[in-house]
C-alpha cells in the first residue's frame, strides 16, 4: 500500500524538482514490480504492458532464465573491464550472434552498451573501411540522440531542435510507405537524385536503414527494397547498415528482421532485446569490415558489461528454446486481425500494418492520410493507462500506437489487453465527437 509520501503524485513532483524536464515520461507512474506482461505501480495498480520498456523485454519482465544469469554472474564478478581483463561470456555471446547473423560472409562481433553507441560504431567502422565520409539515412528513421545519433534520425522535433550544427555530410531520402504516397520507385529515384545533385556515390560511406522503421511509425520495408539497396550499395561500394537496435531479437518474428529479405548486410547493429532489461548493444557485421579498424579504435569501459553479457546469452536461448521467433509472428498476426476488424468500427483507423509482433494502427481525421489525428493518439494512449493498459505513439506526427507485447505475453493476457484498448478508443471517440457538437452548439450543457 503506498503512503501519501509514495504515490505517482508525489513521486512525479520529486521528479520534476530533480531531473531534467527534457527526459520526458510517457506516462505519469512509477514501477513497483513487473512480471512477464504486467506491471504494477506504487500504489499496487496493474498494468497489461504492451511497450515492453520500448521493446525491450521481448522474453518478459524478470523471465526466471534470464534472472538466474544475472544472479549466477553478479556471484563472481560485476566489472573488470574486457579491454583489461577478459571474460568468456563475452566471446560466447560474439560467436552466438556470429553464427545466428545472416549471410555466408565470415562474421565478427563486438559490444556497446547502448544503441546509439551501435549506431555510432558502425558508422566509424564504415567510413574507416571505405575512407570516404558521408552517409546516408531516411526521413523518419531513429537513430539515436548522441550527436551522431541525432544527425543520422530522420526527424527534426524533438530530436535535433536548437542542438546544431548538426554533423555534416549526413543525407536522408524518403522511406517508402503505401499509406504516405511513398513508393520504392521514389524512395530509389530520391538516391538517384541524392546522387547526382548532392553527394556523389563514390564519396558515400553507408547507407543505414532500419528494416522496420520504428519511431517512424513502425513502417516495414517494402518487398524489394532492402534488395535494392543491397544491390545499390554492392554497385558503389557502400556499406549497408541494418539498424536492427527495434527490430532485433525477434520482435519482427525472426532473429534479425532483414531475414524476411534475403539480404545480407554488412553490419547489423542491435540492442534494446537482446539483453532482456540489461544495457547491452552490438555490432555483428562481415569481418573483412569489422576488423578494418585497427586495436583501441572500438571498445568503451562498461561495453560488453558481463552481467549484460550473462543476460543476452540467456535471451538467445530462451529465444530459440520457446520459439519466441514463431510466436511473434503468431502474436503480430492475431493484433493485426483484430485491429483491421476493429477498423471496420472505427473510420479514424486509417492503417493497421507491422511484421511479426511489430504491430501499429495509425489514426487520421475522417479517414483522410493527409490528416495525421496526433491529439486521438495521445488521448487514446491516456485513456488505455487510466484502464490499465500501457501504450506508446510514434510515427512522424505522433499519430500512430505501436504495440510491443513481450514475445512470451499469454494469449489471455493479450485479448485482455485488445478489449482495453477497444473500450477506450470507443471513449476517445465519443468524447472528441460531444466536444466537437460542443464547438458548433449542437449540444449544450
Amino acid at each position: 500500500m503506498s503512503t501519501p509520501a509514495n504515490t505517482n503524485a508525489a513521486l512525479m513532483q520529486r521528479r520534476h524538482q530533480a531531473v531534467a524536464r527534457a527526459v520526458g515520461n510517457a506516462h505519469a507512474i512509477f514501477a513497483e514490480r513487473a512480471e512477464n506482461a504486467e506491471l504494477w505501480d506504487v500504489e499496487g495498480r496493474r498494468y497489461i504492458d504492451f511497450c515492453a520498456g520500448i521493446a525491450v523485454v521481448n522474453t518478459g519482465h524478470r523471465h526466471p532464465a534470464v534472472m538466474r544469469a544475472i544472479e549466477a554472474q553478479n556471484a563472481r564478478f560485476t566489472h573488470t573491464g574486457f579491454q583489461v581483463v577478459a571474460y568468456e561470456s563475452y566471446v560466447a555471446l560474439a560467436e552466438k550472434l556470429c553464427a545466428l547473423a545472416p549471410g555466408p560472409s565470415p562474421k565478427k562481433a563486438f559490444f556497446m552498451s547502448t544503441g546509439a553507441e551501435a549506431i555510432e560504431n558502425a558508422v566509424k567502422i564504415a567510413r574507416y573501411a571505405t575512407g570516404r565520409q558521408a552517409v546516408i539515412a531516411f526521413e523518419g528513421s531513429f537513430h539515436g540522440r548522441t550527436l551522431l545519433g541525432m544527425a543520422l534520425t530522420g526527424k527534426v522535433a524533438p530530436y535535433k531542435q536548437g542542438f546544431g550544427p548538426l554533423v555534416p555530410d549526413i543525407y536522408h531520402v524518403p522511406f517508402p510507405s503505401a499509406v504516405h504516397g511513398i513508393t520504392v520507385q521514389d524512395s530509389l529515384h530520391a538516391l538517384e537524385r541524392l546522387f547526382k545533385f548532392h553527394v556523389e556515390a563514390s564519396r558515400v560511406a553507408a547507407l543505414l536503414v532500419e528494416p522496420v522503421q520504428g519511431e517512424g511509425g513502425y513502417l516495414p520495408a517494402p518487398e524489394g527494397f532492402l534488395q535494392a539497396l543491397r544491390q545499390l550499395c554492392d554497385a558503389h561500394g557502400i556499406v549497408l547498415i541494418a539498424d536492427e537496435i527495434q527490430t532485433g531479437i525477434g520482435r519482427a518474428g525472426k532473429m534479425f528482421a532483414v531475414e524476411h529479405s534475403g539480404v545480407e548486410p554488412d553490419l547489423i547493429t542491435l540492442a534494446k532485446g537482446l539483453g532482456g532489461g540489461t544495457p547491452i548493444s552490438a555490432v555483428v557485421g562481415k569481418a573483412s569490415i569489422v576488423d578494418a579498424v585497427p586495436p583501441g579504435g572500438l571498445g568503451s569501459t562498461y561495453a560488453g558489461h558481463p552481467v549484460a553479457c550473462a543476460a543476452a546469452l540467456a535471451v538467445l536461448d530462451v529465444m530459440q528454446d520457446e520459439g519466441l521467433c514463431v510466436r511473434s509472428m503468431e502474436l503480430g498476426e492475431r493484433l493485426r486481425a483484430h485491429f483491421r476488424k476493429l477498423a471496420e468500427r472505427f473510420p479514424v483507423i486509417g492503417d493497421v500494418r507491422g511484421l511479426g509482433a511489430m504491430t501499429a494502427v495509425e489514426f487520421f481525421i475522417d479517414g483522410d492520410s493527409h490528416q495525421p489525428a496526433t491529439e486521438l493518439a495521445a488521448a487514446l494512449k491516456t485513456e488505455a493507462a487510466k484502464r490499465g493498459l500501457l501504450l506508446l505513439t510514434c510515427g512522424n506526427y505522433n499519430n500512430a500506437i505501436r504495440i510491443m507485447v513481450p514475445l512470451t505475453i499469454p494469449f489471455a493476457l493479450l485479448e485482455e489487453g485488445m478489449g482495453i484498448f477497444d473500450a477506450s478508443l470507443a471513449a476517445v471517440c465519443t468524447a472528441q465527437v460531444q466536444i466537437a457538437q460542443a464547438h458548433t452548439g449542437t449540444v449544450h450543457a
